[in-house]
């Protein structure tokens, strides 16, 4: 008889966080531990591959623009300030071209899209590590809306989960394209 080992779905709270707040931010991991499994034993050549679909994106643009509204989102909602240069100096590219169009990004490994989105998600871990639960459901006051922080990790997991249908898609087409070239 062939056994599988039973799942366990249930949400857990990351530890040293407040019990909300620590669930939200596992599935706010949960969210990127997904993003990662699709990529698993990409070729480097698709990293850059861009359809050919108007302004279609690439799966590094992709990767460059999470962390980059991740970090956005951080600083601009939730701390209510701006970014400070220390971490745009992990932004060399802005999000957008002249065109409104995600600015293409090109030529870096996928550790390098890795190793950003590690470091910002440490960044927003470490500024949520001390939040108290009244403060994650406190609404900051903007120029054009009210958001609080449990919002925009809401808002960080569907930005993240259809970015990443996305990147299935184009990994998809780019490895069929591949394939019918040989």
């Amino acid at each position: 008889m062939n056994e599988t080992a039973r799942k366990n779905l249930t949400i857990k709270a990351l530890d040293g966080f407040e019990s909300t707040i620590g669930c939200y931010l596992w599935e706010l991991d949960d969210t990127r531990a997904r993003t990662w499994r699709i990529l698993e034993g990409i070729a480097p050549a698709v990293i850059d591959w861009q359809p050919p679909l108007a302004n279609g994106n690439s799966i590094g643009t992709l990767l460059y623009h999470i962390a980059a509204i991740e970090m956005d989102w951080l600083y601009n909602e939730v701390m209510e300030t701006k970014l400070p240069d220390k971490v745009w100096e992990n932004f060399p590219y802005p999000v957008r071209d002249s065109k409104d169009h995600l600015t293409v990004v090109a030529g870096l490994s996928l550790d390098d899209h890795f190793k950003r989105l590690d470091s910002t998600r440490q960044l927003l871990l470490s500024t949520f590590n001390s939040m108290t639960l009244d403060d994650f459901r406190r609404l900051r006051h903007l120029e054009r809306y009210d958001v609080s922080p449990e919002w925009v990790i809401h808002h960080l997991m569907q930005h993240e989960a259809e970015h990443r249908g996305e990147m299935a898609v184009v990994r998809a087409l780019a490895e069929r394209e591949s394939l019918n070239a040989t």
